[in-house]
């Protein structure tokens, strides 16, 4: 998740037509609209629970899986081209309104949860220079991320979406790091080292390679959230057969480079000794290999990076129920706006969440990546339901002229269906239980924003899901209160 994911916009300028982007330019986009914090962690995530085996499993099964999901926005968005507010209208369009406000609701969990995320990793990698920033869950961490949450927000509320020029430094400033991470591993690489207990095995914790390649789905899925951003640049490209060539240029580049920086890593480290790395444990392998300058290096350049993404997924995160809004998805206090058109109410109320689960890491110890697979989990409802609706056009043939052939379509919105199925199975009852707590509390404002419009609320199928969706969540808030489970 990154800054470029929903481009900060450029000022209009009164002049000649705008600028139309080819096919390097566009790639470039759908590059810096998928590397964001996330690989700054890859080798401490991955290796926290697997071995270099299982490692390779999951890239292969993320790739194929996230290949058929670039395929579902890139057919949806030639098919249904007037379905422009954002991923829950395929859900809404598709399932019915409750699908889709969950879709909405989802989504905007993921986003402000991955911005909770994004504040304790910075201090997380500011802890190399100043150690009471522990792991970015430390006192000193939180009132520190809390003055950074709302300095972002009067920026915002100032105008500071136009800043086309922080994406500018912020895509730098994670690009060149990775770049020389991979160049310098890749020459320092031990083939000894990464082939020591090359399936995990011999490490009890990890458990089986089944179990292994389940850890590592919620990371690789992280690390790609926002793939389906790339669709926005349709309007500026010379050439829309160019779009679906970008991204899937884009799409190889990004894995190649994670692939590059967690497997790489394992012939520099062992297993046991990635996993025990702090995080930003990009850090700590270039250091073991060019010294401490190395980690100095990471450290800056992750910091520089996560606060531009920070900003970015702050306009995002509450753009999400303000655009949700005004199609009548989300009740219409979020749609309310300021005077410099900066959705105000939705980025007050989302900003006031990220406050609470800042506090909330302060008392239960979050982690970073506990916050991400939160945010990972959260968003496979629009994910799954988009892979589900791809595959219901290409069923029933709507939008597709006679003759058209749609075996392809079907089968990869099949895919990405399974695969989003296949996360959730991965995420685990811990993680799901969470995300049922958060999605609860939507109902409330879904039978608002029914009642708004005066729409009939919920239909026998709707009904019977959000009972159920309660049921789960009650039961979540008891085992959790019972020390069951603790995904924080």
């Amino acid at each position: 998740m990154t800054t470029a994911d929903f481009n900060i916009p450029v000022p209009k300028v009164a002049t000649a037509a705008p600028t139309r982007l080819r096919l390097g330019s566009l790639t470039a986009l759908v590059i810096g609209s998928m590397v964001g914090s996330g690989v700054f962690s890859l080798p401490q995530n991955m290796a926290a629970g697997a071995g270099p085996l299982a490692i390779l499993i999951g890239w292969a099964i993320t790739a194929v899986g996230m290949l058929a999901l670039v395929f579902v926005y890139q057919s949806l968005a030639t098919r249904k081209p007037e379905l422009d507010a954002g991923p829950y209208a395929y859900a809404k369009a598709g399932f019915g309104p409750f699908i889709g406000f969950n879709s909405a609701w989802g989504y905007w969990i993921s986003a402000w949860v991955g911005n909770v995320s994004y504040a304790v990793i910075v201090f997380s990698a500011l802890s190399y220079f100043f150690p009471a920033f522990g792991d970015g869950n430390t006192w000193q961490a939180v009132l520190g991320a809390s003055i950074l949450l709302w300095l972002i927000h009067v920026l915002v509320l100032t105008g500071i979406r136009q800043a086309a020029i922080i994406n500018l430094v912020v895509t730098v400033a994670k690009i060149a790091p990775i770049a020389l991470l991979v160049g310098v591993v890749a020459v320092a690489f031990k083939l000894q080292v990464w082939s020591l207990d090359f399936t995990g095995l011999g490490n009890a914790s990890l458990g089986s390679i089944t179990a292994q390649v389940k850890s590592t789905m919620l990371v690789t899925l992280w690390v790609f959230i926002g793939i389906e951003g790339a669709s926005v640049f349709s309007g500026r490209a010379e050439r829309r057969n160019d779009i679906a060539t970008a991204t899937v240029l884009g799409f190889f580049t990004c894995l190649a480079l994670y692939a590059l920086v967690s497997l790489l890593s394992l012939g520099i480290l062992s297993q046991p000794e990635l996993a025990a790395l702090k995080n930003p444990s990009m850090a700590g392998v270039l250091a073991a290999v060019v010294g401490p300058w190395g980690a100095i290096l990471i450290n800056i350049a992750l910091v520089v990076s996560v606060i531009g993404a920070f900003l970015s997924w702050t306009l995002l995160a509450a753009e999400i129920p303000h655009v949700a809004a005004k199609d009548g998805t989300m009740p219409k206090f979020f749609g309310r706006e300021s005077e410099r058109g900066v959705p105000s109410t939705s980025l007050l109320i989302t900003n006031l969440l990220v406050q609470a689960f800042l506090v909330i890491t302060l008392f239960a110890q979050s982690t970073y990546q506990a916050l991400f697979y939160i945010a990972s989990a959260a968003i496979l409802v629009p994910y799954i339901f988009s892979g589900a609706y791809a595959a219901k056009l290409a069923l029933t043939g709507e939008s597709y002229e006679s003759g058209e052939q749609r075996a392809g379509p079907l089968f990869a919105g099949l895919l990405a269906t399974v695969y989003g199925l296949w996360l959730v199975y991965a995420a685990g009852p811990a993680y799901l239980f969470m995300c049922a707590i958060l999605y609860a509390p939507g109902i409330i404002f879904y039978i608002w924003a029914r009642r708004e419009t005066d729409q009939r609320v919920f239909h026998p199928a709707e009904a019977a899901l959000a009972g159920t969706l309660i049921a789960v969540a009650i039961l979540a808030v008891y085992e959790m209160w019972t020390g069951a489970i603790s995904p924080l």
